[in-house]
């Protein structure tokens, strides 16, 4: 597995940029699970279903932290993100290798045929129908259809991953997975929890998929530059509580500065892409105010899913490297300078 090397100013910046209040939606999640495994304070339905959406956030805000710890950004110990990772991993059926691998060509190569964590979207060669049933199906069934995209990269006989040692990795933390998600049906069967593990566990994490799939497709459906400010959508929040769900969601949604500067801390995100927009007012950003504006912008894209040449962008020429790893700046370092559509106004 790769390591990201951080400079020393990054790591400052991550140092400045406590995490751990953002882990206090933790034991939030944890008091709704156990309400809806006990039936606190009744079997009223209202609750169940409060309950339910309260677990189920708390879930989404889990997979953001998945992100986080694949940059190895969650604090300024690899180890501490690489333990974490793994943990959310193996819970969400998604070995943290094969994640942090698939990512990493996603900000290397987004929206072009060779992002992976796009598939079917970013491929040519999948048909429109192909891409309809499965985008649909990503929303019932996201717990499903994200462990297989993920694996794709690891199962594919075209897969990059030609490291033996990183793919016999991938192997055991597969095996891994595999052994815990036994111990845990086992100890659910033999003491009869079903239907505890159902209320608790189940509808939660396929609730969280739901809101997954409709986090996925907000940030890329339908965006076809090849450019990481052009390519994604960003949501900046007016209100109180955009700003609060999405300090919460380790500012995930402020995507496309993320997508050109994947080892910045997430304090930096929101004045990197305020100084783009000043820089470049020319530049009609996908910026958003709120997380309905942008899925607004996103549902046409359901009908024709898609990004980069699915979405109408001409093929993407050569860039500069082959990435194995995140950078400082995917404009500066990777692409091409005729796919990187935005001046170099904003921030280093």
């Amino acid at each position: 597995m790769s390591l990201t090397e951080l400079t020393v100013d990054e790591v400052e910046a991550i140092e400045s940029n406590s995490m751990w209040p953002r882990f206090l939606i933790g034991p939030v999640g944890l008091g709704a699970q156990a309400a809806l495994a006990f039936y606190w304070p009744t079997e009223g339905l209202v609750w169940q279903i409060l309950w339910t959406a309260i677990a189920a956030y708390v879930f989404l805000c889990w997979t953001s932290c998945f992100h986080e710890a694949a940059h190895q950004t969650i604090s300024s110990s690899r180890q501490f993100s690489i333990a974490v990772g793994r943990v959310i991993g193996t819970l969400i059926f998604v070995p943290y290798s094969i994640y942090r691998e698939s990512h990493i060509r996603h900000h290397a190569y987004l929206n072009k045929p060779t992002d992976w964590e796009m598939w079917p979207y970013s491929d040519p060669h999948t048909s429109l129908w192909f891409r309809r049933v499965f985008c649909w199906l990503e929303f019932p069934l996201g717990v499903f259809t994200t462990p297989f995209a993920y694996g794709r990269l690891y199962f594919h006989s075209g897969s990059p991953l030609t490291d033996s040692r990183l793919r016999r990795q991938i192997g055991w933390e597969y095996v891994a997975m595999f052994l815990t998600w036994l111990s845990i049906l086992s100890a659910v069967a033999v003491t009869g929890s079903w239907a505890l593990f159902l209320r608790a566990w189940v509808i939660p994490h396929w609730v969280a998929g739901v809101l997954q799939a409709f986090r996925k497709f907000t940030e890329h459906l339908g965006m076809k530059s090849y450019d990481p400010l052009l390519g994604a959508r960003t949501v900046i929040g007016r209100s109180w509580l955009t700003r609060i769900t999405c300090y919460f969601n380790f500012d995930i949604f402020i995507h496309g500065p993320h997508h050109r500067h994947p080892r910045a801390s997430t304090n930096q995100l929101r004045d990197k892409m305020i100084c783009y927009q000043q820089g470049n007012p020319e530049i009609k950003y996908p910026v958003f105010p709120t997380y309905r504006s942008a899925i607004l912008d996103m549902l046409p894209a359901i009908w024709n899913p898609g990004v980069g040449m699915n979405a109408g962008a001409p093929p993407p020429i050569a860039g500069k490297v082959h990435v194995d790893n995140f950078v400082i700046d995917v404009s500066r370092d990777i692409l091409a300078d005729s796919e990187n559509e935005t001046r170099d106004n904003g921030p280093a």
